[in-house]
């Protein structure tokens, strides 16, 4: 098998690519490294390209492995012939070479081999070759052997039958047919236990639907439902379908003496055994897959949230809102330092507005706050309605906006949170990180199980082993992307950079604390456990602003500062200017130059010249500058304030399989339904919307009781 040329043709990546990237994986190297500093090898591939070769060659060495697995254990039963060890070499799933392994998997005493115990086996075989001509009976009765529990001729072809419906059920080719006509015909079909019983699963109470269009989030929320016995699930299909199919294969002569025992074991074989199998098997399947795309969809929504335009430089003011304990308030300066934190109590059952609002107004003017950050959980809605009310009063210069504080109380109970702030309780670090959340998204997320970020659906569903590898890597791509700075990065930063462990960025930190700010990115060789393997991985993606090397503050490699510094002195440009916003007319100064032949004459690829030129254009650019920021708010909005066809602008929360949630300055984020991001057909939400976007919006429905928001994106005029 060659794995290689598998992959490069499965994902039409050439060959050389795919070669060379497995070999750089294959050395240590990281994805992001690989994208960022191996692109003459790679041909550009970027991480969505590397991933893909990454899963695919895992899954070709597991099934490699496998196979010579499978190979070993049926030949030291000494069943393995020539055809069947070559059917089992060029298997390309899984699933291929398990059905091959099937007969002769061990397994539990079944009727068919305490069958075959009793000696039965050769009368399965006479009845399968279907060329006897003398009367079944007294042939069976050939088989009676009272010592071994065979006590009459129909007792013995009893025995037989379930042998052959074994046979059935575990033949490779047998499986597989009956598998396709499931799939291209098989209904789930699903009831309530107690149809009396009001439950969020009521849409399914009497539901059917075609396994091979059934969406993922469906087959999510049935499994719910059954796990929660509320609804029961079932397959239906033709199966006088599957009897025909298998009967293909079996080809059954009608003439034959021993029809009538061979019709009986095939339809025993498909309803006790091989349709139990299948449908546990096609559940697993239809599982896996939903689980795959909801994890996909998780992990497209956490990026995007995680690459949120930061509130760069502004001081900001960070509640987190509650009844009875108040609303406790964390103002911090530019760079996240908690400046000075308190507790009011604007929300019932205490009402103490007046006093709230002098104790808001007194902080705003002393601290300068440009912005309040309000968390999203409960009392939010009070707690919006007294900072609305306030501003209108008091006539300042300042706005809020709503953040979503899931995962917060995950972070205040955290070690790492203790760690910061040992002397303040979980609600007041609460407050804090709301705050830090519109200061710099990233920094602050990072700190969290991706899983409690709450921008997914059904994530406490899903394989939790998968789940986590996707996020790592979707946190480990956005935090490279944008870089870090090593002089302020948290541990927690720190551990998802390229190349660092969690010891060795805790190590960085506890360097930085006992011998100063790095001055240089050399000075992370003297780091405790960060060797020259380590160094050369994630030195690209730090940053060290004012250090005593300005391509420091750069994306360029330290491998390729030679480089950069030639092409500086070709063009005649002083390195200060990358502490003065960079070389912003670089391009200009290059034009004239065979950029080809200056990388051939710098020693380096196209491919990092490109990327030479950009980073010197832009010192320390922030990719995330390119997003959309969040959006500020002076009043308050009621969901009783709502009417059809008002046109609101909106942030979505989350996208979905079913379509994509709106935040519109309302207690509750309204729904646009797939049906109605855009006109025309629309395979999934996030090909028109992202977590993040700012979106214009019109109301469609409004439930008041349910609390229930129906938006549309289409046909919209303002």
């Amino acid at each position: 098998m060659n794995i290689k040329s598998i992959i490069a043709k499965e994902l039409n990546i050439p060959l050389k690519g795919v070669e060379n990237t497995v070999e750089l994986l294959d050395e240590g190297n990281t994805i992001p490294f690989i994208a960022r500093y191996r692109k003459e090898l790679t041909g550009g591939l970027d991480e969505e390209n590397l991933r893909a070769i990454e899963q695919r060659l895992n899954y070709l060495r597991n099934l490699y492995s496998r196979q010579e697995e499978v190979i070993r254990l049926i030949d030291e039963q000494g069943k393995l012939t020539e055809d069947l060890e070559e059917r089992i070499r060029a298997a390309i799933k899984l699933q291929e070479i398990e059905d091959l392994y099937r007969p002769y998997r061990p397994k539990r005493r079944t009727r068919a081999t305490i069958a075959k115990e009793k000696g039965l086996e050769p009368l399965a075989l006479i009845l399968w070759e279907q060329e006897l001509t003398e009367d079944l009976l007294e042939v069976a009765a050939q088989y009676i052997d009272e010592e071994k529990g065979v006590a009459s001729g129909e007792e013995a072809l009893a025995g037989a039958r379930d042998i052959i419906a074994e046979w059935i059920a575990e033949d490779p080719d047998i499986r597989q047919v009956v598998r396709e006509v499931y799939l291209k015909h098989g209904q789930l079909v699903t009831v309530a236990t107690d149809s009396e019983v009001e439950s969020p699963y009521e849409m399914y109470y009497d539901y059917m639907e075609p396994l091979s269009v059934i969406k993922g989030h469906r087959v999510l929320a049935i499994n719910r439902g059954e796990k929660e016995n509320v609804l029961q699930v079932k397959f239906e299909i033709p199966e006088e379908n599957v009897h025909l199919r298998i009967e293909e294969k079996v080809i059954i002569n009608p003439d034959s003496v021993s029809y009538a025992e061979l019709v009986s074991a095939l339809e025993d074989g498909f309803q006790r055994l091989l349709g139990p199998s299948l449908e546990r098997e096609l559940r697993g399947v239809l599982t896996e897959k939903a689980e795959s795309g909801a994890i996909e969809v998780f992990g497209d929504n956490l990026k995007q949230l995680l690459l949120q335009a930061p509130v760069k430089g502004r001081v900001v003011m960070g509640i987190d809102p509650a009844y009875r304990t108040g609303c406790k308030i964390a103002v911090v300066d530019g760079t996240g330092k908690l400046l000075y934190k308190t507790v009011i109590y604007p929300t019932p059952p205490q009402k103490k507005i007046e006093e709230g609002k002098e104790v808001v107004i007194n902080l705003i003017e002393r601290y300068d706050v440009d912005l309040i950050a309000i968390g999203n959980g409960t009392a939010s809605r009070e707690t919006e309605s007294f900072v609305a009310e306030l501003l209108r009063e008091s006539n300042l210069d300042v706005m809020y906006t709503i953040v979503n504080e899931a995962g917060a109380s995950v972070y205040s109970a955290s070690p790492l949170a203790k760690q910061e702030f040992p002397n303040l309780d979980v609600a007041e670090r609460s407050a804090i990180s709301i705050a830090r959340r519109v200061q710099d998204p990233l920094a602050e997320l990072v700190k969290i199980d991706p899983k409690s970020i709450g921008v997914g659906q059904y994530q406490h569903d899903v394989d939790q082993k998968n789940l986590q590898l996707t996020l790592q890597a979707v946190v480990e791509s956005a935090v490279n992307s944008v870089g870090v700075d090593l002089n302020t990065a948290s541990p927690s930063l720190l551990s998802y950079v390229s190349g660092l462990k969690p010891n060795v960025a805790r190590n960085i930190v506890k360097y930085r604390d006992e011998v100063g700010r790095f001055s240089s990115r050399k000075d992370l060789k003297r780091v405790s456990g960060l060797g020259e393997k380590t160094f050369v991985q994630c030195a690209g993606f730090l940053r060290i602003d004012a250090g005593l090397e300005y391509l420091d503050n750069t994306a360029v490699h330290p491998e390729s500062y030679e480089a950069a510094n030639a092409l500086l002195m070709k063009l005649g440009v002083d390195k200060s200017m990358l502490v003065r916003g960079g070389i912003p007319d670089i391009r200009l100064r290059l034009e004239g130059f065979n950029k080809k032949a200056l990388a051939n004459e710098l020693g380096i690829g196209l491919p990092t010249l490109e990327d030479i030129i950009e980073s010197l254009e832009k010192p320390g650019r922030d990719p995330r500058e390119d997003m959309p920021g969040p959006v500020f708010r002076t009043d308050v909005l009621d969901i009783k304030d709502l009417a059809v066809g008002m046109v609101l602008t909106g942030t979505v929360r989350n996208v979905v399989d079913f379509g994509a949630f709106v935040d519109i300055g309302v207690k509750r984020d309204g729904l646009v339904h797939i049906s109605q991001l855009k006109e025309g057909y629309v395979r999934h939400p996030k090909e028109v919307v992202s977590v993040g976007d700012i979106v214009k919006v019109a109301v469609l429905e409004v439930d008041v009781n349910k609390e229930r928001i129906s938006l549309t994106m289409v046909g919209i005029k303002e």
